[in-house]
């Protein structure tokens, strides 16, 4: 069982390595960074995987996904030069689910003032809430307080008063699901700090402060799932995950227009667009025929109607959730698109036009750029950059290793020859920091 992280902050390690990974339906992504001497995040290796064995979020066969996994992590820690043995890791899939609670505590006197351990065994106290065989919750998040019925406050730390009430955001999940990433995970000699839900993660990564104050929708279309998390006056009040996203649309293309699968995914990345109306109904891509038949002429009007068909009944899955969030008029900065299908042509002008919200494409700005690392700086790796910068939020670093066997080994081989005596081998070890001991009630 993991230890929810929301609130905590391990300040026992100072190195200031982080790693992450972001098992998506269709690409996994392993990332690695550090911050510098101005606290500034950096990439230092970044890799990226075609995912099998995952399903819409949900890991169905161990094995294929481990081995996206390994595939990914290696890339990293060959471009960065670095090992590393635990990371944070994302999850989503059609299991999650989220509800709000409430909770009260009384003050003890005779100062009756509140401290962050009433607030932290109010949290606490969540963990008890009953939910259904087999579920267990990941976070809890706290909305605002209230103290002897002064309601909306933020922080009651220090705040005089008999009786302290907490309203909470919960975020629900399939015991299961999480352990079977964990699995995968530990297959390739990697640990899980902990698991974070990946709407959160990316709103870390896409979103602005003002934004989050405002209102706001960040809408994350992936592969297998549409994730969904809405901010208002700073804090997150509704998360939801859509089981459908960007996949389902490549499967429509492939069914539409009689062709492979992977013809499908390169159409859509290349050619399609989110508005067929906007689109010249004269334009037209000739496709490979399967085993020597002849090519197929698809035209690209076409193309964009069967994709604006299936994004507006994702659009209208997303319209149901804003409408559950009960703050639907609430939200002044509107809708946030991020994900691989972010990425299509007028799918801003689709959305804003079934939503009625203001729209705009969300992209990593809180990190350094190299040139060697300036990929990451697209939709799709928001999930991975977002887990990355939650665990340097959730603590203070992991230690790591430099791929220093080769030269070791040479050295090895040159002293051996000279018959000379080694007076000391150091073993290095991968370490991380230990997850404090919190814990689920």
């Amino acid at each position: 069982m993991y230890t929810d992280i929301t609130n905590y902050l391990d300040m026992e390690q100072n190195n200031n390595y982080m790693a992450a990974i972001d098992i998506g339906t269709s690409n996994t992504i392993a990332i690695i960074g550090k911050k510098n001497s101005n606290n500034e995040v950096e990439i230092l290796g970044f890799g990226s995987s075609p995912t099998s064995g995952v399903n819409r979020g949900i890991v169905i066969n161990i094995e294929e996904a481990a081995q996206s996994i390994k595939a990914a992590v290696e890339e990293t820690q060959n471009m960065a030069n670095l090992k590393f043995n635990k990371a944070y890791v994302g999850i989503a899939g059609q299991h999650i689910k989220s509800t709000q609670n409430k909770g009260t505590k009384y003050i003890d006197p005779p100062e009756f003032e509140i401290k962050q351990d009433d607030i932290e065994q109010l949290r606490q106290e969540m963990y008890k809430m009953p939910v259904n065989i087999g579920d267990h919750i990941i976070h809890v998040i706290p909305q605002n307080y209230s103290v002897d019925n002064e309601d909306g406050i933020k922080n009651p730390v220090g705040i005089s008063g008999k009786r302290l009430e907490g309203n909470f955001h919960i975020v629900i999940g399939q015991i299961a699901s999480g352990k079977n990433i964990e699995k995968c995970v530990n297959r390739i000699g990697i640990d899980v700090i902990n698991l974070i839900l990946d709407p959160i993660a990316v709103a870390d990564a896409v979103l602005t402060s003002d934004e989050k104050e405002a209102g706001v929708i960040l809408v994350d279309i992936g592969g297998g799932t549409t994730d969904i998390a809405i901010y208002h006056d700073g804090i997150i009040r509704h998360t939801a995950v859509i089981p459908f996203g960007g996949n389902i649309i490549s499967n429509d293309i492939k069914e539409g227009c009689s062709i492979l699968q992977r013809q499908a995914e390169q159409l859509k990345q290349q050619f399609g667009s989110a508005l067929g109306d906007l689109v010249d109904e004269n334009k037209i891509v000739s496709i490979p025929g399967i085993s020597g038949r002849e090519p197929k002429e698809i035209s690209f009007k076409n193309l964009a109607y069967i994709i604006q068909s299936r994004l507006e009944e994702i659009i209208e899955a997303i319209n149901y959730e804003i409408e559950n969030s009960e703050i639907a008029d609430k939200l002044s900065a509107g809708i946030v698109l991020t994900g691989g299908s972010a990425s299509l042509n007028n799918i801003s002008e689709l959305v804003k036009l079934q939503t009625g919200y203001d729209v705009r494409i969300g992209k990593v700005e809180k990190i350094n750029y190299t040139e060697q690392t300036e990929e990451l700086n697209q939709s799709k790796y928001s999930t991975a950059i977002g887990l990355l910068l939650k665990g340097f939020e959730y603590s203070s670093g992991i230690d790591i290793l430099e791929q220093e066997e080769n030269e070791e080994e040479s050295n090895t081989q040159e002293e051996s020859k000279s018959g000379g005596i080694f007076s000391k081998i150091k073993n290095k070890f991968l370490t991380i920091i230990e997850d404090k001991d919190v814990e689920n009630q």
